[in-house]
């Protein structure tokens, strides 16, 4: 398959709808007959016997799936849309995978709010899990779970983002910051001081 025909490919899996050619024209900065043989390259290659069609509907073109797999496309619609993550639980999650295993009154201190709830729903959404107390007593401890690691795109569990991807911003972000770097997760430089964690 031709480059041209790739980029076509890409803007029209990419495209909410569908692309006219001189939508596609201006994008790829390409004259019109080129772009009508990287269609015809896209519809050979997304042949009858795929799960994918180029079609030309609404005065452009687009890539959806063929007609006749509406069954168990259908039913993929049909399931219930995950809820996003909230800012809330992202910080608490980007505690829990950096300084795991974390007991709740631990991450309270770090993010200075009541953490009950969030971890709850983190727990019942399957990116939390307990692992026990520790052996001289105290609160629960909880890490991430697999689903976590699938959820973000990671390798493995120590295969963490940066820190930037959980969204932290203004003083509570600042909070975990210094308490990370204390961790050796973050260079050193940061400002403030780390407060010493909550044993609890």
């Amino acid at each position: 398959m031709s480059e041209l025909a790739r980029q076509v490919e890409a803007l029209l899996f990419l495209s909410p709808e569908p692309l006219s050619v001189v939508t596609l024209c201006e994008v790829t900065d390409e004259a019109p007959g080129p772009i009508q043989r990287a269609l015809g390259e896209l519809a050979e290659k997304h042949g009858p016997e795929g799960g994918l069609e180029v079609a030309e509907i609404a005065g452009g073109y687009t890539l959806r799936t063929r007609a006749d797999l509406a069954p168990v496309v259908d039913r993929l619609r049909d399931r219930p849309s995950e809820d996003r993550v909230s800012p809330a639980a992202l910080e608490t999650l980007a505690v829990v995978a950096y300084l795991e295993p974390i007991s709740r009154p631990q991450i309270s201190r770090l993010r200075g709010v009541s953490v009950d709830s969030t971890v709850v729903s983190l727990l019942d959404r399957g990116l939390l899990e307990e692992v026990g107390r520790p052996p001289d007593g105290g609160a629960m401890r909880y890490r991430t779970t697999r689903l976590f690691q699938e959820r973000f795109g990671l390798r493995a569990a120590g295969d963490l983002p940066p820190l930037e991807g959980f969204e932290l911003s203004g003083p509570e972000a600042e909070r975990v910051r210094r308490h990370l770097i204390e961790a050796g997760h973050l260079p050193e430089g940061e400002p403030g001081p780390a407060e010493e964690p909550d044993d609890g």
